[in-house]
């Protein structure tokens, strides 16, 4: 027999009130603060939207998280609607009541614990103890407000098909009230091709609140060209993602270069970005100079993979001011066999006091080039991960790479194919050698204070 909990004197309260709402409406504005959050909550999962209006008029935190609440979806769309029309009677200036406080309505799926926890009076979270998702720092940029706005934030999933009935109700709503509020956006994601739809969207939106823009879908470089001015603006973006720019074969190398222009003139703007991850982008090879050049910025993150390099674009990176504060480097896809080692190794030099993880599998790197760069990853103090798969090495060069990399006191994740010569006419040796070394590492990395995991993938690398 399953026994019921006892409803609390405030939850006994809140029913009361919502089953009286004539009661409820007039007794909202001299309700204690932190009965606001629990009330609201009862109020939406019972569709007392009469009283839900009113509550958003009298509203005393900041920051009302409605997005921790509910889903911008179809069945939502009745609460979205109530929650806005209390937000217009709000944006009316002859009926502000004399507690209005509220200066952003944030419909991300964000600061659920709100609900559960009073909010504080603070404007840059809704709700104390929330993290922060992000695994870099901001470095505090700067947003110019309008001046009494309303700020509204939502996060965007741009898709072939047509918005969601909510975001497309919020898009049709803030259109009509702009000079009002301002509507911001910190997470963009873009999975279309279709670039008039796009800007239509981009241009709805205060630019200046995009922190992160990630595009998963193959472009023409034209229409990377068309977006630019728009990533242009988005001056405290912290985070780019972008993979799968196609060159169509008809276009000139004039065209290509002005186009390549039109891209790269934009990261001047970008001031606070810390995180830019390129994938397949084989149109700036060669011409990776004048990105690295317009990019005056401290990179904590910098991510080129499956991609076409040149030596002179892997010199003009070394040479950036902007990459010593360098936290993860990614290069796996990038061929470098028939690159000099040297630029990387001088762009180990100079990450090597902040560098933490250092991604190269698949650069199908010689045991000579590795060589080369063996001192420079000997002085990466801070690296933590080191990741050498599916590049070919030999029994003699990975005993090298090892003593290297075992004075690195804070590295707990290496990875390496197995030597190719073991599956040699000659293996037996050289087998019973790698079986010496596992040893010998295992032995030292008893007296570690942390743990260290040594992993070789199964099948070679072959040469």
């Amino acid at each position: 027999m399953s026994l019921r909990a006892t409803p609390t004197l405030l939850q006994l309260a809140m029913q009361s009130l919502l089953r009286d709402e004539a009661l409820a409406i007039s007794a909202l504005q001299d309700l204690p603060m932190e009965l606001l959050p629990p009330l609201s909550k009862d109020a939406i999962t019972h569709k007392r939207l009469n009283i839900l209006r009113k509550m958003v008029q009298v509203w005393p935190f900041p920051c009302l998280p409605l997005g921790g609440l509910m889903k911008m979806k179809t069945p939502y769309l009745d609460i979205l609607q109530t929650v806005l029309d209390g937000v217009d009677a709000l944006l009316d200036q002859n009926t502000h009541p004399r507690n209005y406080k509220l200066q952003v309505l944030d419909l991300r799926a964000l600061h659920k614990d709100f609900w559960t926890v009073w909010a504080g009076d603070t404007t840059t979270s809704c709700a104390p103890g929330v993290k922060c998702r992000r695994k870099i720092q901001k470095r505090g940029p700067k947003i110019e407000a309008k001046q009494n706005s309303l700020k509204v934030f939502i996060d965007l999933y741009l898709k072939p098909r047509a918005l969601d009935t909510c975001l497309s109700y919020v898009f049709l709503w803030a259109r009509e009230r702009k000079a009002l509020l301002q509507l911001g956006c910190k997470k963009l994601k873009i999975n279309t091709v279709a670039i008039q739809n796009i800007v239509k969207i981009l241009e709805m939106l205060d630019l200046d609140y995009v922190e992160e823009v990630e595009v998963c879908c193959t472009w023409k470089l034209s229409t990377l060209a068309i977006f630019a001015p728009y990533l242009g603006q988005m001056k405290n973006l912290l985070s780019i993602i972008l993979s799968h720019i196609h060159v169509p074969a008809s276009i000139t190398p004039e065209e290509e270069k002005q186009l390549v222009s039109q891209f790269t003139s934009q990261f001047s703007n970008l001031q606070y970005l810390q995180d830019l991850s390129l994938d397949s982008i084989d149109f700036l090879k060669g011409q990776m100079d004048q990105l690295f050049r317009c990019l005056e910025v401290p990179l904590e993150i910098l991510s080129i993979t499956d991609s076409k390099i040149s030596e002179s674009d892997l010199q003009s990176l070394s040479q950036r001011p902007g990459i010593r504060q360098l936290k993860h480097l990614n290069l796996s896809g990038v061929i470098l066999t028939d690159i000099s080692p040297e630029p990387l190794r001088v762009l180990l030099e100079r990450v090597a006091a902040t560098l933490k993880t250092l991604d190269l599998e698949n650069c199908m790197i010689m045991d000579s080039q590795l060589d080369v760069l063996l001192p420079a990853l000997s002085q990466c103090a801070q690296l933590i991960m080191f990741n050498y798969l599916r590049n070919p090495i030999s029994v003699s060069i990975l005993e090298r790479l090892l003593h290297h990399t075992s004075g690195l006191n804070y590295l707990s994740l290496e990875m390496y194919s197995t030597p190719w010569e073991i599956y040699g006419a000659q293996g037996a040796s050289y087998h019973k050698r790698l079986e010496q070394l596992r040893e010998e590492l295992s032995k030292a990395m008893q007296h570690l204070e942390h743990n260290r995991t040594v992993w070789f993938s199964v099948a070679p690398c072959l040469p």
